[in-house]
């Protein structure tokens, strides 16, 4: 009995210093700021309005001490632990998936519609992207750097940690040595406030939004009647059970409710899944969208990522 006892316990303190030991995925890239300063942009077009975003390609190709700095703050997240997406195998990734979508149409010969930013974000698979925006200061033989870092959730892309300084003047040559002496004295702060993140994200879940829509073609709208569960319900408030028992500790707001829009915020989806994976959006709604396919609905629907955050679940049509 006691060595069952002990066994347990030993179990239990490996699964707890596995949770502990858990930490985010990174991915270090130059900021807006700094693209559009030195002229690393690209338009796309998004549903006919021209968008312009950072060129990180070509910023990476042209950039010798873009390249460097962002290698050094990779090393130094990872000498602290910290699981790193690099930035050029995730672009290198992007471009062979965007081949392949650019192939990929509906049915009815639509194409797919996704930014390149979201592309990249979701070929990465980082938990945070940190924001990297630095000026390098002349003072007579003397070089300083002002530096700023922005830790962005990549699914809200709300920022949940910050670090900027100017390191003191020194006759160092290469930018990432001044970026290094510069971030030290703040780094460690930096850190902390990302893992405080994670670990929220570990015990309540990644924030999402979520949208419930009608294609214009669809038999039925969000209030139609269906007996579920020996329950008379609207299509809508069976959309939100389900929300609430698929949710951590069932945590999400209804900020929109008509017969054809229903829209939650603040939707806490599991990191994980029951098999240990990685969540997403769409992994998370499949098994609603299986549950409208069935009896007693029988419905057609679709399941529409727009970027990383957002999940749309548009009944009617595929």
């Amino acid at each position: 009995m006691k060595k069952q006892i002990f066994i347990l316990l030993l179990m239990t303190a490996w699964t707890s210093l596995f949770a502990q030991a858990k930490k985010p995925t990174l991915m270090v890239v130059p900021s807006d700021n700094w693209c559009i300063k030195n002229g690393y942009t690209a338009t796309f077009d998004e549903m006919g309005t021209l968008k312009t975003i950072p060129d990180y390609k070509l910023a990476l190709q042209n950039e010798t001490d873009l390249l460097m700095t962002i290698g050094k703050i990779n090393t130094l997240m990872a000498d602290r632990g910290f699981p790193l997406v690099n930035l050029e195998t995730a672009i290198k990734n992007m471009e062979q998936e965007s081949a392949e979508v650019s192939m990929m149409s509906s049915k009815a010969g639509s194409n797919l519609i996704e930014s390149p930013i979201d592309i990249l974000q979701r070929t990465a698979n980082a938990d945070i992207i940190i924001q990297l925006t630095y000026v390098i200061n002349q003072e007579g033989p003397q070089r300083s750097i002002t530096f700023m870092l922005q830790g962005l959730d990549a699914y809200t892309k709300k920022q949940i940690a910050g670090a900027q300084g100017t390191g003191e003047p020194s006759f160092a040559t290469q930018t990432p040595v001044l970026l290094e002496e510069a971030v030290l004295a703040h780094i460690d702060d930096f850190n902390s406030r990302l893992q405080q993140h994670f670990d929220d994200l570990f015990a309540n879940g990644r924030e999402v939004v979520f949208q419930s829509r009608v294609f214009d073609g669809s038999p039925i709208d969000l209030e139609e009647v269906f007996n579920f569960k020996n329950e008379e319900l609207e299509l809508g408030e069976i959309i939100e059970n389900w929300i609430s028992e698929n949710t951590v500790q069932g945590r999400f707001s209804t900020t929109t409710y008509t017969q054809n829009v229903i829209r939650f915020e603040q939707v806490r989806i599991p990191l994980y899944d029951d098999k240990g994976r990685a969540n997403d959006t769409r992994r998370w709604l499949r098994d609603l969208r299986n549950l409208l396919s069935k009896n007693p609905f029988n419905l057609t629907s679709k399941i529409y990522t727009r970027g990383l955050g957002e999940v749309w679940l548009i009944i009617g049509e595929k």
